[in-house]
């Protein structure tokens, strides 16, 4: 029995039962309505209230900021979407501005040869891994295309049909091997043709050649059609000259030319059409 007494659970007994004798006598006192109980209770835990109330603001404060973090994100996302309509106008303008320029150009070459005629056309295709970036475009046939015409973008030309379908067409770069143009450089006068060249085309560059190795023309020389044949008048561009180098095969001299317009970012080019029925000079 005696040990009972000296236990540690009979001592917390004892405090807590002296606790609420105190408790009830200071309700008396006070006039308390809340009961002895009630109010160690309250005191012996008034930490964990504490706590929980700290967590009860804590998850306020979450809540609020969540809730401002998605107004946040909501007004983000809508300036996002603003950037992105802005970003697809001015694609849109650059893309009619290109258009537009070459149009021009077109046009004073027309002002030149009003017998002239010309199809616009989309470029619809091309293959990436092809060096002398040959392209597909949206118009044939149907519109008159044939195999042969000139392919133009303003006043540069960019190659011929290749093979014209009825609703589309290839076009063979200035850049192919296949290709070649009676030109001349428009200062010197001298007469040859350009063509393309394996191992130029990846420069993105083409041929001058068969020139003779006293040849006056030098960097910078502007070399255009000569219009020879019945399908190209004279007079368009095809590019100036960024380098002369002499054959290894022979004693004549070739010159690099580099193209008027990059023919690898293409979106819009002009077909010359009919120019064999009128006839060359």
């Amino acid at each position: 029995m005696k040990g009972i007494f000296k236990s540690s659970r009979f001592k917390v007994i004892i405090a807590i039962a002296g606790l609420l004798i105190i408790g009830m006598f200071f309700s008396a006192v006070t006039g308390h309505s809340e009961s002895a109980q009630s109010g160690i209770v309250g005191t012996v835990f008034a930490p964990a209230h504490w706590v929980a109330g700290k967590i009860s603001d804590g998850i306020t404060v979450l809540t609020r900021s969540a809730g401002g973090n998605a107004e946040y994100d909501r007004q983000i996302d809508e300036l996002e979407k603003e950037v992105g309509e802005l970003e697809d106008r001015l694609a849109d303008y650059n893309s009619l501005k290109e258009q537009n320029d070459a149009y021009r150009e077109a046009l004073e070459l027309k002002e030149q040869q009003p017998e002239l005629q010309f199809v616009d056309a989309s470029v619809t295709g091309r293959d990436a891994a092809d060096p002398y970036c040959t392209f597909t475009i949206s118009k044939g046939t149907l519109s008159g295309i044939k195999d042969g015409d000139a392919v133009l973008y303003g006043k540069y030309l960019v190659g011929i049909i290749r093979k014209a379908y009825p609703a589309y067409s290839i076009v063979c770069t200035v850049l192919d091997p296949d290709f070649s143009v009676s030109a001349y450089d428009i200062s010197t006068g001298e007469l040859s043709y350009v063509t393309g060249d394996a191992s130029l085309a990846g420069k993105g560059l083409c041929k001058f050649e068969n020139l003779d190795s006293s040849t006056k023309i030098s960097y910078g020389s502007i070399i255009a059609s000569a219009g020879v044949s019945r399908t190209m008048p004279r007079g368009i561009v095809i590019g100036t000259v960024k380098d002369i180098n002499d054959e290894i095969t022979d004693i004549s001299t070739y010159a690099q030319v580099q193209p008027g317009t990059d023919i690898s970012k293409l979106s819009e080019c002009l077909v010359l059409i009919n120019y064999d029925a009128q006839g060359a000079e």
